[in-house]
């Protein structure tokens, strides 16, 4: 990054913290900050050497925001984010419900002469992706916002991309996209001259239609479109992210690749307000014909639901929680159904202490969709084993890249036939997963040093966290089967 792109970067932040003081979240902020860039860039569009037409009408464009001041500025702001918001395509999804949360004129008044100082669209793809990303991931660090369950570590995301190897032409989705991770890391793996050198065509087919993504949340859905639109990713006029529940219904499109982190918590629910005024959950379970286990396990229902909309011979990467690998009841069921059609490779087994949500262990589960046949698809499921006696920590000991390499290379992305067993990298065979109570796949074979060995302990600090990501694990399983329990009684 050039000297001039980090001041930029330091601008933004700077902001930011000033904003932060006055009671405007992270979160609040990246939301704002998103819808006036756009106004910024589309704006800039309509100026040499662009000279193109905005497609953001006039009286609320970029310059209507500059022509006033004060109260006029916060009403004129006010009504750009309510009439956009009802525009089609990708304005009418960063502008959906759109509101302000900086009440004071002279603060936003400050924020809109910091973006109209720079020139956005001259900036490099990667700059601005930088800005960007660097603002989301201050958002998921934010605890108090809860939008670390939208951020998937960036590494995790590049090392499932690096196994799946997507190819020009191949279309890709993820049904539960947050901010876009997984969508952008395909991109920069498709666009790297390493991997390949596209020609005109397949650089249009990339940035146009190849990358789908759905998310439940408006506001998640609106920072995932920014982030796209800022590395140049998807057209105006039909927006390639869509807000909605994916798991509702088989939409009938079907994609090359699925690479997903469907949101970690394990049951499906809907508040109901009652006619005495007291709000109710309900259970939310999925009546699809696809599905072969009707479950309000929400994991479960991505599990049926990525089978569905992967094309025969497409490919799968999706992070799921251990449940999914143990549970019974529809938990088998499903596991069977998977190991027969689909040809279920790999997985690889998630340290703790990697993600912004607390309690997770997960792991993923890397399978290719396959056509009918009445013999099982799975030979082998190799198992990598990347959480026994591995000690990780958001901010001390963060997941890294080349924490991963050796799962990649032991992985073979490009000959999968040549695969060679290592002490955290074993096959269990197909015959060998039936013989398991509940067809479980939670299999572990390596010994937790720290049991044999008590002179190597790991930090008080890492101890103490492991502790309680095992309790909130604990606790999630015990609220599963209080629910279950309550849905027989």
């Amino acid at each position: 990054m050039s000297p001039e792109s980090a001041a930029v970067v330091q601008k933004v932040w700077n902001y930011c913290h000033v904003l932060r003081d006055d009671g405007v979240s992270y979160g609040d902020y990246v939301e704002q900050l998103t819808y006036l860039l756009f106004l910024k860039m589309a704006d800039e569009q309509t100026k040499p050497p662009f000279k193109k037409e905005s497609i953001v009408p006039k009286r609320y464009d970029w310059q209507s925001l500059m022509r006033v001041d004060g109260d006029e500025l916060e009403i004129q702001y006010r009504h750009i984010l309510e009439n956009l918001g009802k525009e089609k395509g990708t304005l009418g999804v960063i502008f959906r419900k759109a509101q302000n949360k900086i009440q004071d004129p002279a603060k936003l008044r400050r924020l809109i002469k910091t973006i109209d100082e720079e020139t956005w669209l001259g900036l490099d793809v990667d700059v601005k992706g930088d800005i960007y990303e660097g603002l989301l991931q201050k958002n998921a660090e934010d605890t108090k916002s809860g939008a670390g369950q939208y951020f998937t570590p960036r590494p995790l995301i590049r090392a499932m991309v690096e196994c799946i190897r997507p190819e020009p032409g191949q279309t890709l989705c993820d049904p539960a996209c947050g901010t876009g991770g997984f969508l952008l890391a395909a991109h920069d793996f498709l666009s790297d001259q390493d991997n390949y050198k596209l020609d005109k065509s397949q650089k249009k087919k990339l940035k146009e239609d190849t990358l789908f993504g759905t998310d439940i949340v408006d506001g998640v859905v609106r920072l995932c479109v920014m982030n796209l639109h800022l590395h140049g990713i998807g057209e105006v006029e039909d927006c390639p992210i869509h807000v909605g529940d994916a798991l509702i219904s088989d939409s009938g499109d079907r994609y090359d690749i699925v690479l997903t982190n469907p949101p970690f918590g394990k049951k499906s629910s809907v508040t109901v307000v009652g006619a005495d005024g007291k709000a109710d959950k309900e259970k939310l379970t999925y009546e699809r014909e696809d599905f072969w286990a009707t479950t309000s396990n929400k994991q479960l229902n991505f599990v049926q639901h990525v089978k569905t909309i992967l094309k025969v011979h497409g490919k799968c990467a999706i992070v799921v929680p251990d449940n999914v690998l143990f549970e019974g009841g529809a938990g088998e069921t499903v596991r069977r159904k998977l190991l027969t059609e689909c040809d279920v490779h790999t997985l690889l087994r998630l340290p703790t202490g990697i993600f912004y949500a607390q309690g997770v262990k997960a792991n993923v589960l890397f399978f290719d969709r396959k056509p009918a046949q009445e013999k099982a698809w799975t030979e082998k499921l190799w198992i990598y084993d990347l959480r026994t006696n591995q000690h990780f920590t958001l901010k001390e000991n963060p997941l890294k890249f080349d924490h991963l390499t050796d799962f990649i290379k032991c992985y073979k992305p490009k000959n999968r036939r040549k695969r060679k067993e290592t002490d955290q990298f074993k096959p269990f065979t197909y015959k060998q997963i039936l013989e398991r109570d509940k067809v479980s796949l939670d299999i572990f074979w390596l010994k937790d040093e720290s049991l044999e060995d008590s002179e190597n302990l790991p930090a008080p600090e890492v101890l103490a966290l492991e502790i309680a990501d095992n309790l909130e694990a604990a606790l999630e399983q015990f609220r599963g089967i209080y629910e279950v329990l309550g849905e027989e009684g």
